[in-house]
């Protein structure tokens, strides 16, 4: 703060200003102080945001004049990462923690409408993570590691025309979060009238936006020149190589190209001195500051006006944290309630509602059950009629077949006096059959034919042709089908009782043979 702002805050504040009269020794507080600061360390924390292949890693190894040995990122994240590093870096007797946050893959997507959003997401949880670490009890605040983003070196590609979309978007949701230096990357692509120009240009978007860049302090009377200097020199264009060339007597830092050198470190060349002497020689400490004080009391703040917390009453007057948690206590109370009861109604109107829906398909289910139960009846006494009148069938049926049983087995059920019976009547009719034949020779031997009364009647007769006629021939025709049928009838009467092809049938089958072919030499 620089001396006429003190000499105002004094005054303000009504406090006197006094002049020793001797040597107390406080004058040696700024000693403690770096004493102290210098046994603690110190942290910084770098945020590097650009396209993937820009040259962002080399420039971090040329600024800190130290290979970090960073893997190269891939071209193919489907997303925006970042990927936080911590070096422990030590100068002289001062020790540095050094925290390189990169963001992998940023710009490399198609659609690059959300892709500042991770970055905003990173940094709010770092201040998230300080905020809680403040809020407990038994805080740790001196050994506690400070991951806050105390300044984010923006990499603009050097097309020479303007902004990009993509440039211009997240810086303006950045510039509330984080102190943002634009530096123009690989400017020795670039001529120094057009770098002059695409300077120019750059500023003047950044300011029509509204995009918020660091500004170098100039209220400390020390540095308040050159910063000033610096800060009409924004955005700063850099090339950064850790390949050492021979340029004259001595090795530089530089880039070898076909048609020169272009070295680093030669302000006439690019401008990585300043923001080497800017970043890290003059301003550091003002970054780690600004962090703290200006962006981390903004997400601070907004935190715990979300949460009710305020400095003043609805008087405005100044209300004390308690007073605030009892009101919050009070209001958070009668609120829980409040929706308790609400939840309460709604629970019954609901039990209602579900109550008569359940009662609705009851009476549904009640009149389906009733409709499938006539159904059912019907469908029994219908089946009940059927088996009645299928029973009255099977009985119809039964008795048929026992009378048809009774009467194809009588014959089977006959006696002994029976069978008796009925070989005696097999032998009277075999008698009658024998004289059936007789009557047959006799025919024959009143045809001519006297030597057939002694022939067997199952032998051929032989009868010269001359002596036989049709009157003849039409007897015996008529005789042999009166004897056919009756072999007929005494076969399946013998077939009937003895179940077997009987000697008669055969006998007769050999006889009729004969007779007929006889009758059919006499026709």
């Amino acid at each position: 703060m620089a001396s006429s702002e003190v000499a105002r805050h004094l005054k303000r504040e009504n406090i006197r200003s006094l002049t020793m009269s001797g040597h107390v020794g406080f004058e040696s507080l700024p000693d403690q102080l770096v004493n102290r600061s210098i046994q603690q360390g110190f942290c910084f924390n770098i945020l590097c945001v650009g396209e993937t292949g820009i040259g962002k890693s080399t420039l971090i190894d040329t600024l800190f004049n130290t290979n970090f040995e960073d893997h190269e990122s891939s071209h193919f994240c489907p997303n925006v990462k970042l990927k936080a590093q911590t070096y422990e870096l030590q100068e002289s007797n001062v020790r540095l923690k050094l925290t390189i946050v990169n963001t992998v893959g940023f710009g490399d997507q198609i659609n690059k409408e959300e892709s500042y959003q991770p970055i905003v997401d990173y940094i709010d949880a770092q201040f998230e993570a300080y905020l809680q670490e403040e809020l407990k009890i038994k805080r740790s605040l001196f050994t506690y590691h400070d991951s806050r983003i105390h300044v984010c070196l923006y990499f603009i590609s050097p097309t020479g025309h303007s902004l990009k979309t993509l440039d211009l978007l997240t810086m303006k949701n950045l510039d509330s979060k984080v102190n943002i230096i634009p530096v123009i990357a690989k400017a020795d692509t670039v001529s120094k009238t057009e770098l002059q120009k695409f300077k120019i240009k750059l500023m003047s978007e950044l300011v029509s936006n509204g995009v918020q860049i660091y500004q170098f302090p100039t209220d400390d009377d020390t540095i308040a020149k050159i910063n000033a200097a610096m800060n009409g020199q924004l955005p700063f264009a850099v090339v950064g190589s850790m390949d050492e060339v021979k340029v004259g007597n001595k090795m530089v830092k530089a880039r070898q190209y076909p048609w020169g050198v272009v070295q680093v470190e030669n302000e006439n060349h690019c401008d990585f001195v300043k923001l080497r002497e800017m970043l890290i020689c003059t301003n550091m400490e003002d970054l780690r500051e600004q962090t703290h004080t200006r962006h981390y009391e903004l997400y601070r703040r907004c935190k715990l006006e979300e949460m009710g917390f305020t400095d003043v009453g609805p008087e405005n007057k100044p209300v004390s944290l308690q007073e605030t948690y009892e009101a919050k206590r009070h209001e958070f109370h009668g609120e829980r309630q409040r929706k308790e009861e609400e939840m309460k109604q709604m629970f019954v109107q609901r039990v209602k509602e579900k109550e008569a829906v359940l009662k609705e398909a009851e009476r549904e289910l009640q009149a389906k059950f009733e409709h499938l139960k006539r159904l059912h009846q019907e469908e029994r006494l219908k089946l009940e009629e059927k088996r009645r009148l299928l029973e009255e069938e099977i009985i119809a049926f039964s008795k048929k077949k026992a009378t048809s049983e009774i009467f194809h087995n009588q014959p089977f059920l006959a006696t002994g006096s029976n069978l008796r019976k009925d070989k005696d009547r097999k032998k009277e009719q075999s008698c009658r059959f024998e004289l059936l034949c007789v009557d047959v020779r006799a025919c024959e031997t009143n045809g001519g034919r006297k030597d057939a009364e002694k022939a067997p009647i199952f032998c051929k007769t032989e009868v010269p042709e001359h002596r036989r006629s049709s009157s003849q021939a039409n007897f015996i025709k008529k005789k042999l089908e009166i004897c056919f049928d009756f072999v007929v009838f005494i076969c399946f009467i013998t077939s009937s009782i003895f179940g077997e092809r009987p000697q008669l049938l055969i006998f007769m089958e050999k006889y009729l043979q004969a007779q007929g072919q006889y009758v059919s030499q006499s026709e």
